[in-house]
């Protein structure tokens, strides 16, 4: 391993975090963060809109339907701004300050959220979406220059990193639900914004352990790169002044149009804009024959993937509110756990959680940072554990959203069990195909509403039925989303011409966006449809799907090649 001029070796260079360079640690707690704050104001967001405007903890008394919009409107756009965020990055600035900006813009929106006023409501909406567009493709980007040798040391060091992502994903729920449900829904946004601070000065702290990851690498002058930045910031500047414009017109009714009946158009649109993209690059984009067939499969697997999305996107709005008004919520009272029951449970949990500290502790070859933050993280969980045991001992009901936290719980325990399947399996020669996985994802998704439905139909506001429905239906959520999600990412990368990648990466990210659009507009149903009857519909969709994709699928793993 290189070293300096002195013969000591640059912080970036050192492999102590876990084997992994030290920047992996950086890019780490800065996603963790970042999804505290995100999947933190995500939880409370439909709860907060659809919550009433007076009482002691005021929402904006929306209606479902308008809410669910909203909703719908804000993760469409989270991902479709990945694009220009990643263009912003590889040609103006790099990805290193695009992130760091993105972060400042996304804190400002969580604490222009804190205000409660319903502009700064919507203004934080509208920075988050720019920030999260900013930092949440280019921060992935860095983990890959972190290992420029490829090979397995970088597919580990991008699982360490989901992990940071989903351990932020349980975490912001959790503690943002529980502050912004459970007293003010403003100290929940200002919660997730601290939580952003943190991973800002994390990343400027750790700066120094990135090397080069990250910085602005086009190899052309700065009057090239100058005169692109005037044409872009002039571009932008006129889109800004027309969204705004739109958005005035439509507050004061010049232009009568409704939230829903928008997203509903600029559903429609953004399918007609992805089918005449696909038409054209196929038929008219130069590629060979087997490159339209690989480019013909990529729009198979974006359709299920859309679908899929807009299925499992019910998390943040429908089943959100499911949640809220039809499952029972309440933990205990236990005397048992009240009196030393939570000592003992937090003892026994404590027994083999030290012992695995010790044994960090005693490795010379990590760093002592390193260590630190296993040691600190360890206490915290079991401080966690017991609160919420002694909270059940005298008697706790959960708010909703905290319980967004099942679906990254189980991801962060089935990951590895699923990686290590489709391993053994291959080595088998029977790992199942790229489509395959793709028809299982949806009815793994289909079988949670199934389960969810059948719940529904036998809950009611003075019977509501027992949060176990819904774990399961988080739990076949989550065996959908990791038997389809981690698999098209990859897929995009392998399928995709040479010169598309970026491209083929960009679609998947709309896909997501519009099945999160389409999420919104499907729960804004529950207005006019009984809970049961919508997750029934939604699951007989999903299935039909997955069920079609499993019959298609050899013919589309004849078109893929040797593509596996």
């Amino acid at each position: 391993m290189a070293k300096g001029q002195s013969g000591v070796m640059d912080d970036s260079q050192k492999r102590d975090f876990f084997g992994h360079p030290r920047g992996l640690s950086t890019l780490f707690f800065t996603e963790f963060w970042e999804r505290f704050s995100y999947y933190g104001m995500r939880a409370l967001l439909v709860l907060f809109m659809t919550a009433e405007a007076t009482g002691g903890n005021p929402g904006l008394g929306l209606d479902v339907g308008k809410a669910t919009a909203i909703y719908g409107l804000y993760t469409f756009f989270v991902y479709v701004l990945s694009l220009p965020g990643g263009w912003v990055a590889d040609n103006l600035w790099g990805q290193r300050k695009a992130v760091f900006v993105g972060g400042c813009i996304i804190a400002a929106g969580h604490f222009s959220m804190a205000i409660p006023t319903t502009p700064f409501f919507f203004l934080g909406l509208v920075l988050i979406v720019i920030g999260t567009g900013l930092l949440k493709p280019n921060v992935s980007s860095m983990v890959g220059d972190l290992y420029p040798e490829g090979g397995a040391s970088r597919d580990a060091g991008f699982s360490i990193f989901y992990m940071g992502i989903n351990f932020g994903a349980i975490l912001g729920p959790l503690l943002c639900g529980l502050l912004g449900e459970g007293y003010n829904w403003h100290w929940g946004f200002s919660l997730a914004g601290i939580g952003m601070v943190a991973g800002l000065f994390t990343y400027k702290a750790g700066g120094r352990f990135l090397g080069s990851a990250g910085q602005l690498t086009t190899g052309e002058s700065d009057e090239v790169i100058n005169k692109r930045s005037r044409r872009f910031y002039g571009i932008t500047s006129v889109i800004v002044a027309v969204i705004v414009l739109f958005g005035f017109l439509m507050s004061s009714g010049a232009i009568e149009i409704g939230l829903e009946t928008l997203a509903t158009y600029l559903g429609y649109a953004t399918v007609i804009i992805t089918v005449v993209f696909f038409g054209y690059i196929i038929f008219f984009g130069g590629h060979t024959t087997d490159e339209k067939k690989k480019l013909g499969v990529i729009f198979w697997l974006f359709i299920l993937a859309a679908l899929f999305w807009s299925g499992f996107e019910q998390a943040g709005s429908s089943l959100n509110i499911f949640t809220k008004e039809l499952i029972d919520r309440s933990f205990g009272p236990s005397g048992w756990l009240a009196n030393w029951g939570a000592y003992g449970i937090t003892f026994l949990v404590a027994l083999p959680v030290f012992y695995v500290i010790n044994r960090v502790f005693k490795r010379k070859e990590l760093w002592n940072m390193a260590k630190w933050i296993v040691g600190l993280a360890a206490v915290g969980v079991l401080v966690l554990i017991y609160w919420i045991l002694q909270n059940v001992g005298i008697g706790w009901q959960t708010p909703a959203s905290t319980l967004q936290l099942i679906n990254p719980t189980f991801i962060v325990i089935l990951a590895p069990v699923f990686g290590w399947m489709w391993t053994w399996l291959a080595s088998k020669n029977a790992n199942p195909s790229i489509p395959v996985k793709f028809g299982l994802g949806l009815l793994g998704l289909a079988a949670g509403f199934f389960v969810l439905s059948w719940g529904a139909a036998n809950a009611s506001a003075s019977n509501p039925v027992s949060v176990s429905w819904l774990i399961v239906t988080y739990f076949l959520h989550t065996c959908g989303e990791l038997a389809l999600s981690p698999v098209g990412l990859s897929s995009m990368t392998k399928l995709a011409p040479e010169n598309r990648v970026s491209q083929m990466m960009g679609i998947w990210f709309v896909a997501a966006a519009l099945g999160n659009l389409f999420a919104g507009l499907v729960a804004g149903q529950l207005e006019t449809l009984a809970p049961s009857s919508l997750f029934w519909s939604v699951a007989m969709m999903v299935g039909a799907a997955g069920i079609v994709g499993l019959l298609a699928s050899p013919f589309v793993r004849r078109l893929m090649g040797d593509i596996e």
